[in-house]
């Protein structure tokens, strides 16, 4: 007799307050239900149940059973539940938002091999790099690298995602390379602004996040313009390694001040809820996942 049997034998003869309501429910005879419990509380050494002509009482050991039994029945219901839905067919429509600069290098990419796996979907995708409602605006997905923090939401984590401050060879020839973030008052700092306010840069001080104010001579709103700064020597950006990676591996950048560099904020897949998700949500998650797993992806962009 199987162990998930008497388990749920016994979730459901306390759901019914009796041996024989069980046994009705199932469609088998009430000695039936009997030998389970008797295999169980056999098998576990105590006793669960206090049964009598008329009643039924939970033991104290029979309570913490109990609870534990509803958790594991309901794991496994939703398991069997996740693994059925996965070998049906994805469908429906599928709207993805993400950060504009990201969202151009490392998703649209991507879609048609998507699609053409998921061939009953369709996909709007929305990049923005505002910080959107995703109820409010009818997201299905959003890709955020940031920190989640206390949000409400579900986030699954895609990837890691460093930051690192880069120049060009050109630009440090001609105006040295930094030591630490202090030498940065000396450097043309080409820093992104938000709403007419600039960024700081972050950076590790003795093991604590410090975040510098920079001066340079262009501020942009696009992080793109930033990159192509840096490309043509015309200072210093701190930027994501999913934008710079291939340029620091071909020379074309130079990374500074490593040893002070702060922990990056990974790339998240968020979602308003966890439960129930549609399995079009659920099979476009695990296609980035598994895409920016791979151990050629990142150094194939």
């Amino acid at each position: 007799m199987g162990t998930f049997t008497q388990m749920a034998t016994f979730v459901e003869v306390v759901a019914r307050g009796s041996l024989s309501g069980a046994a009705r429910a199932e469609g088998i005879a009430p000695a039936m239900i009997g030998r389970r419990l008797d295999a169980l509380e056999s098998r576990l050494g105590v006793k669960l149940l206090q049964r009598t002509t008329r009643k039924l009482v939970l033991t104290d050991e029979g309570v913490a059973f109990l609870e534990d039994c509803q958790r594991i029945l309901a794991e496994v219901n939703e398991a069997e539940s996740a693994i059925s839905e996965r070998s049906a067919r994805a469908s429906g429509h599928l709207t993805v938002s993400a950060p504009a600069g990201f969202g151009r290098q490392h998703v649209a990419p991507l879609l048609p091999s998507f699609l053409a796996e998921h061939r009953d979907v369709t996909v709007n995708l929305n990049l923005n790099d505002r910080v959107i409602d995703l109820v409010g605006d009818g997201v299905d997905v959003a890709i955020r690298i940031a920190s989640l923090g206390d949000s409400n939401l579900v986030g699954v984590k895609l990837a890691d995602n460093g930051r690192v401050l880069v120049a060009a060879p050109a630009y440090l020839k001609r105006h040295g390379t930094p030591r630490v973030p202090a030498d940065l008052a000396r450097h043309n700092c080409l820093a992104i602004s938000s709403e007419g306010s600039q960024r700081g840069w972050t950076f590790l001080d003795n093991g604590k996040p410090v975040t510098l104010k920079v001066s340079g001579n262009m501020v942009c709103n696009d992080g793109a313009v930033l990159h192509a700064w840096a490309l043509a020597g015309k200072g210093l950006a701190w930027r994501s390694m999913w934008e710079v990676g291939d340029q620091i591996a071909s020379g074309e950048l130079c990374t500074v001040l490593d040893d002070f560099a702060a922990p990056g904020n990974d790339i998240h897949a968020v979602f308003a809820q966890r439960r129930h998700l549609p399995l079009r949500i659920r099979a476009f998650v695990d296609f980035l996942r598994r895409s920016y797993a791979a151990p050629d992806y990142w150094r194939q962009r």
